[in-house]
């Protein structure tokens, strides 16, 4: 007996005249056991009910050994443990995923008011230190809008004031005899009344309540239409047409101002390389291509492309006329109009600038 518990195993004896079992109530039928192989001439592995049996015959003694009772009250054991530790492992994951809620609406409030939506405020009833940070958020947003609304308003001033100077020096510059210093300064004021233009453009789109004047247009007809003005170009300008068009609601000016610039941008960076337009229709969309072949831009610049004033080299954009806002404006157009412009380039490679538009603007008013 002493032996069976120090094993943690029950003992069966049995001869011809008796029967003894070290646990007499977890006792085992082995006469029901499945024979399974001999382990010596006097040993054999036996089977039954999934449990191992150890038989050992001896001068007409059959000795058995097994562990049945204590295995299945083992199994009970790690069965509750593992249903217990799951249990708490779920009410963790409740009680974290509540207290990370707050967190998460602050972090997709974050999001919207990097991502330009100042408008957005994050909305929130606490009183704990989640709730100042909360309260901390919004002001951020506040200030930044009206921050940049102020800015908005000056530079629209600015721009309006600058009109009747320019206006006036042009009337001046008329009256000059002609020569290469008037030559000169009309290239200059023409300069001068494009940027003014340019920044009057892009803050009417930049404003959230910007109206766009739309048309029916064949989206295609009307971007051959604007190619055709830089038939001239020396380099060459390929046209990939789709074979049907298809009827769109588009600002006329502001589109053809769109595939204006990204055509002037082609040439003015292409190395006097050919520039290919393709046009074509996918999913409800009309799409632009506009593919040159210069030196490209670089990964590091590539993402900031497309905001107001930014140069990727700056003394050769001075050298060829360049404000930083014509890539900025086809962006602002192309989001006017509720598509998206996206700008892939390697070094060595060229440039390649795709426009989605959708078929009508979301936000419109007829011509």
């Amino acid at each position: 007996m002493r032996l069976a518990d120090e094993l943690d195993w029950t003992i069966d004896i049995r001869n011809p005249i008796m029967q003894w079992s070290s646990d007499a109530q977890n006792r085992l039928d082995v006469d029901e056991a499945v024979y399974s192989e001999s382990l010596t001439t006097d040993a054999e592995l036996r089977t039954i009910g999934g449990e191992d049996i150890i038989r050992v015959q001896r001068s007409g003694y059959d000795f058995f050994m097994y562990r049945r009772a204590q295995n299945t009250n083992n199994l009970f054991i790690i069965y509750v443990g593992v249903a217990i530790a799951i249990g708490i492992l779920f009410l963790n994951y409740l009680l974290v995923n509540r207290m990370l809620d707050p967190v998460r609406l602050l972090r997709r409030g974050a999001e919207r008011i990097q991502n330009g939506d100042l408008s957005y405020r994050v909305k929130s009833n606490r009183q704990d230190e989640l709730g100042e940070l909360t309260e901390s958020i919004n002001h951020m947003a506040d200030s930044l809008q009206s921050m940049l609304e102020a800015k908005r308003q000056l530079l629209m001033a600015i721009s309006h004031e600058l009109r009747t100077p320019i206006t006036k020096a042009k009337l001046r510059m008329e009256l000059m005899p002609d020569n290469e210093e008037k030559n000169q300064l009309k290239e200059d004021i023409d300069e001068i009344d494009l940027l003014i233009s340019d920044l009057l453009e892009a803050e009417r789109l930049n404003n959230e309540h910007a109206v766009l004047v739309s048309e029916s247009v064949k989206f295609a007809e009307f971007i051959q239409g604007v190619t055709e003005q830089f038939s001239d170009y020396e380099a060459g300008l390929t046209l990939e047409m789709p074979e049907e068009d298809q009827e769109f609601t588009i600002d006329k000016l502001r589109v053809r101002l769109l595939i204006t610039n990204l055509l002037n941008n082609a040439m003015r960076h292409g190395e006097e390389n050919p520039i290919s337009v393709k046009v074509s229709f996918e999913d409800g969309k009309g799409i632009v291509e506009v593919i040159d072949r210069g030196e490209g831009i670089s990964e590091e610049h590539l993402s900031q492309i497309s905001e107001p004033f930014y140069r990727a080299d700056s003394s050769r954009q001075r050298n060829t006329g360049g404000f930083g806002l014509g890539l900025y404006l086809c962006r602002l157009i192309s989001q006017a109009h509720g598509g998206e412009m996206i700008i892939s380039s390697k070094i060595g490679d060229g440039t390649h600038i795709t426009v989605n538009l959708p078929r009508h603007p979301p936000r419109s008013e007829p011509a």
